[in-house]
């Protein structure tokens, strides 16, 4: 069969679980990809620059980064996790049905601090309770948990396109309608030598105000993302974990599953006894404070360490890709309609959704080593085919594509494949969910600047140092594997070593003993 009977079965048995985390990584991922091509109107809705919009961004991702890190204090036990899910669900759909009412950048930045800090704390559980619940097996379900963020992302794009407005905001401030019309207007004589046009210069035109109507999209953003946290809720229902509503009573198991399950409860009890040796599934805090980590070798830090600097750099492409690409697009010398680059986004978290469920049967075929290095790969040469074709409006579609597809499965990837080489003992996921994180917030800002200052071809340029950056710490990651490696073959032949002697002297004394019981 195309899928193991093994994989199916333990579907099957988690089957209630795993629906409701993917449902609520689609949550993450509508709230993940709406900024892009909606910051110009909301530029415009909170009078800011574009430069200021930019630290919307930021108070997002920081957030992000802050809900991950502690996203690991939830996981103690089921409710908590649940709970904590729920709110969070239920807390993006609030946002989006609040944005609309933000008429100043700094309450944009607050309420979108608030959906960050949720979608860190989505990130940081789904992902524990996923790997906890299928551990080896989990690659595949990983692969199509970060699917749902890749469809979430999607759907949100095309939800907004239709009420974006079609030649801007007009004049609501001198200086935001300049700095919108600079990155607009850009490079009119010269694609890159001419960056730094006088304000004096820039076009300023008094009659063209268009109301925008972005507001509905947002509203209809919170409708859509509502069943997820009731979702949650159902959960919690079944597992009997609402005081005030106790659930109907489970069905009985038949022997085999009874078995499995019997069976499954005392590996949980081994894998808890482990993680809470080496730190475990936790937080990244309880993390660095666990005191058994300090006997172990130099490369099982590095191994977290490069691991998620990796994420870092790849997930800060994918934010930084997806937050500016609208940007780029509308900038000369592509200068393509609103309404055109508006589906640079849509096709970009296409990509990534295409990627991720082609990865799910890749994943069950091929060592995640091996996809992380194709996909690492292509993602270079297609920012370097951008990069030399970046003139070209049908080619910066198409590059779009292939770069999302490709990025597409690194992140499930690099946590299946860390998690297996620290054999589910470190803190892998919470270092990487964390870094992942870190990488978009820090990313997103310093591209953000960088366009401004020096125009919108070093998006591109950017990029490309980006990702080499990210494979040359894949490769030092590797070889920080094989190190582990042998670390592990020597720890396991002294052992072995060790156990010999001491079976030997174990047989000599009941041979000696069973002498003296002959003879007496």
């Amino acid at each position: 069969m195309f899928v193991d009977e093994r994989i199916v079965t333990l579907f099957k048995r988690n089957a209630h679980h795993t629906l409701t985390y993917w449902s609520v990584f689609f949550s993450f991922g509508l709230c993940i990809a709406f900024l892009g091509p909606t910051i110009l109107d909301l530029q415009c809705q909170t009078k800011s620059t574009l430069s200021q919009i930019t630290w919307v961004f930021f108070a997002q991702q920081f957030c992000l980064l802050i809900g991950s890190s502690i996203g690991g204090f939830f996981k103690r036990t089921l409710f908590s996790a649940l709970a904590a899910l729920f709110v969070s669900a239920l807390t993006i759909s609030v946002i989006f049905a609040i944005i609309p009412l933000c008429n100043n950048v700094l309450v944009l930045a607050v309420a979108m601090a608030v959906s960050g800090f949720a979608m860190g704390i989505i990130d940081t559980i789904a992902n524990i309770q996923l790997v906890s619940i299928y551990q080896r097996d989990s690659a595949v379900f990983l692969q199509a948990l970060h699917f749902f963020i890749g469809f979430g992302a999607l759907v949100s794009p095309l939800i907004a396109d239709p009420f974006l407005s079609e030649t801007g905001c007009g004049n609501h401030t001198e200086n935001g309608t300049e700095i919108m019309h600079h990155f607009r207007n850009m490079l009119r004589n010269s694609p890159i030598a001419e960056h730094n046009i006088t304000q004096s210069n820039l076009p300023y035109h008094e009659g063209e105000i268009e109301e925008s109507n972005v507001h509905y999209a947002f509203w209809i953003m919170a409708l859509i993302n509502l069943p997820v946290p009731i979702a949650v809720l159902f959960l919690m229902y079944r597992e009997q974990l609402i005081p005030c509503c106790p659930g109907g009573t489970p069905r009985l198991l038949d022997k085999d599953e009874l078995a499995m399950e019997n069976q499954q409860g005392a590996e949980g009890s081994d894998v808890e006894q482990k993680e809470h040796e080496a730190g475990g599934h936790g937080n990244i805090f309880s993390c660095c404070q666990n005191d058994n980590l300090r006997g172990l070798p130099v490369s099982f830090f590095m191994i977290h360490i490069l691991g998620g600097m990796v994420l870092f750099m790849t997930d800060g492409i994918v934010g930084a890709y997806a937050g500016f690409v609208y940007t780029y697009g509308v900038s000369p010398p592509i200068s393509l309609p609103n309404k055109t680059a508006g589906y640079l986004a849509s096709i970009f978290w296409a990509a990534i959704t295409a990627g991720r469920l082609l990865s799910i049967p890749l994943s069950y075929r091929f060592q995640p080593v091996r996809l992380l290095m194709f996909n690492l790969a292509g993602a270079i040469v297609t920012v370097l085919m951008l990069l030399i074709f970046y003139t070209s409006s049908t080619f910066l579609f198409a590059g779009t594509f292939f770069c999302g597809l490709f990025l597409s499965s690194i992140f499930p990837c690099m946590l299946a494949y860390t998690e297996d080489i620290l054999d589910y003992q470190g803190c892998a996921t919470s270092v990487l969910v964390t870094s992942a994180g870190m990488g978009e917030m820090v990313m997103q800002v310093l591209v953000g600047s960088i366009i401004q200052a020096q125009g919108s071809y070093s998006f591109l340029l950017c990029g490309m140092i980006i990702a080499c950056l990210g494979f040359i710490l894949f490769i030092g990651l590797l070889l920080f594997h094989r190190m582990h490696r042998n670390y592990l073959t020597g720890t396991t032949k002294k052992s072995a070593m060790v156990e010999e002697p001491a079976t030997e002297q174990n047989g000599s004394a009941k041979t000696e003993q069973k002498e003296e019981t002959e003879s007496s």
